[in-house]
């Protein structure tokens, strides 16, 4: 079992740039768990922004490729989403979340955090 904190969130104008941190605590490794990041915006389903496997391989999705970095650090128990150029449509509430295998689907993950708001200006 794993515990997850997300962190950063906040309000940027457009443009800008957001570093979220996702901590993991819990009885079972860190580096037992496949990681991704989630988000949803209001009225919206919730989707994979990105991933990172137990060995640092990384997916991302295509809305966000080229301007969000994943990245993890096994001896801090951590996940980080670095977002650049921010843009108005990636606001929404963020959400860090395990599971063991490669997948892109909400549902196939474990455990996930309570969620850090991103508020993006125009």
């Amino acid at each position: 079992q794993v515990q997850l904190v997300e962190s950063g969130g906040g309000l940027v104008q457009a443009g800008g740039s957001l570093r979220l941190t996702c901590a993991a605590s819990g009885r079972t490794s860190f580096t037992m768990y496949d990681m991704a990041w989630f988000r949803q915006a209001p009225g919206k389903e919730r989707d994979i922004v990105g991933r990172i496997s137990r060995t640092s391989s990384t997916y991302y999705a295509g809305s966000v490729k080229g301007r969000f970095t994943i990245s993890r650090d096994n001896t801090k128990n951590t996940v980080t989403l670095q977002m650049n150029s921010l843009k108005p449509e990636d606001t929404a509430i963020y959400y860090c979340a395990a599971t063991r295998g490669l997948t892109n689907s909400p549902t196939s993950y474990y455990y996930w955090g309570q969620g850090t708001q991103v508020t993006v200006s125009s």
